[in-house]
């Protein structure tokens, strides 16, 4: 049996129907009743009380570990979701870290991801480590004002980095989850191509077949939105780095292609599978 955490969330629902798929035995986590793929069973379990995810771990081999935002913050105790999965006999971990850790190792969220790692990689067990870059889906945060009004409002309208769709981190996940040879491999996940938000409207359009303005907002604009749904760090944190990306946050990844045999799927295909969002 496999335990899929986050699992009614972008990566956690699409990793859970892809492993069920192939005829796995799988435990989805979430923190709140909700619907699971079928094939599934559902465990409600709050992942800042690891104890409780006894019940779910009681018999399962490997666990995919991801993390809301109040859990990357510096004080949280996630390493004590490793030490229960390792005291009830999961033997693998994959843990969805993120691509800061790399590239700004020395920010608050970043340190918390990076000491987490280290206790994965010290706990004795199988793991792998998966860092993305920023998420196609991120997008959806646009989809009222797209609905209601046409217009995506977000900053930076001309600064891109290779977003990833959540699908190829599911794929990758699932492929960690099962086979052997990523034991101990730390991928790094992007997208084809850098794209900015002024492209992404773009294509959010061309999948609507009809017009969307682009409104560029300042970073106090874009922070004081992100914050009703995340700390203020990561949401600083995320701004540095649409702002303001590095070379190493710029650069396309071959992992996805290596662990999976195939390109990452670009942009416009992520829009054009969830354009209902929009509409």
């Amino acid at each position: 049996m496999i335990v899929v955490t986050g699992a009614t969330g972008n990566i956690g629902r699409a990793l859970t129907q892809e492993l069920v798929e192939v005829g796995q035995q799988v435990t989805a986590v979430s923190r709140h009743t909700a619907a699971v793929p079928d094939g599934a069973r559902h465990v409600v379990a709050d992942l800042a009380e690891p104890a409780g995810l006894r019940p779910a771990l009681a018999g399962a081999k490997a666990l995919f570990l991801l993390l809301s935002g109040d859990l990357h913050a510096t004080g949280a105790g996630p390493a004590d979701i490793i030490g229960e999965a390792a005291a009830n006999g999961v033997r693998r971990v994959v843990l969805l870290s993120t691509l800061g850790v790399a590239t700004r190792p020395f920010g608050p969220t970043r340190i918390a991801m990076r000491a987490l790692e280290d206790s994965l990689r010290e706990s004795g067990l199988d793991w792998t480590v998966l860092r993305p870059g920023g998420f196609a889906s991120n997008a959806l945060w646009w989809a009222e004002s797209v609905r209601a009004q046409r217009v995506v409002a977000a900053p930076f309208g001309d600064v891109g980095v290779p977003i990833i769709d959540p699908a190829d981190i599911a794929a990758v996940a699932a492929a960690c989850l099962l086979d052997d040879r990523h034991t101990h491999g730390v991928y790094e996940l992007t997208g084809p191509k850098v794209i900015t938000p002024r492209q992404q409207t773009e294509a959010i359009a061309a999948a609507l077949g009809s017009p969307v303005r682009f409104h560029e907002l300042t970073r106090d604009e874009a922070k004081a939105a992100m914050t009703r749904s995340m700390p203020a760090e990561l949401a600083d944190d995320t701004l540095d780095i649409l702002g303001s990306p590095s070379p190493a946050e710029l650069r396309v990844s071959p992992d996805v292609q290596r662990v999976l045999g195939r390109a990452p799927r670009p942009f416009t295909e992520w829009a054009t599978r969830n354009v209902t969002a929009f509409r």
